[in-house]
């Protein structure tokens, strides 16, 4: 569903194809997180409007247990279960700003954003 409404709200944002298609990888990354260590959880999908920029935010937020060391997780090639440990950090190249706010046991919430050029 999160896929489906960045790619319908890309074109009102002013998102080019490609920065659409960036934004809806970053998106399964981010979903596929929140099945895999929450089992469930929420991404909201809205065009943002700031002083002099459009473009589309999207806020993943999941009760699960958290994410114990932040910056380690960042890091490419680290995982807590059987992943890659790619998602977050391709995430967060793939989208312009990207925020991790995470205590363990408390839960996750990511919020990235893409600009129009």
């Amino acid at each position: 569903m999160a896929r489906k409404a960045v790619r319908q709200l890309a074109p009102q944002a002013g998102l080019s194809d490609s920065a659409a298609h960036a934004l809806t990888t970053a998106v399964s990354e981010i979903a596929q997180n929140i099945l895999i260590h929450a089992r469930a959880g929420e991404l909201i999908v809205r065009v943002i409007d700031e002083p002099g920029r459009r473009g589309l935010i999207v806020i993943g937020r999941d009760a699960g247990p958290g994410i114990g060391d932040a910056d380690r997780a960042m890091q490419d090639g680290y995982s807590t279960g059987e992943g890659l440990g790619l998602g977050l950090p391709s995430a967060r190249r793939l989208v312009d700003d990207f925020e991790l706010v995470s205590d363990s046991g408390c839960g996750t919430t990511v919020t990235l954003k893409k600009w129009a050029s």
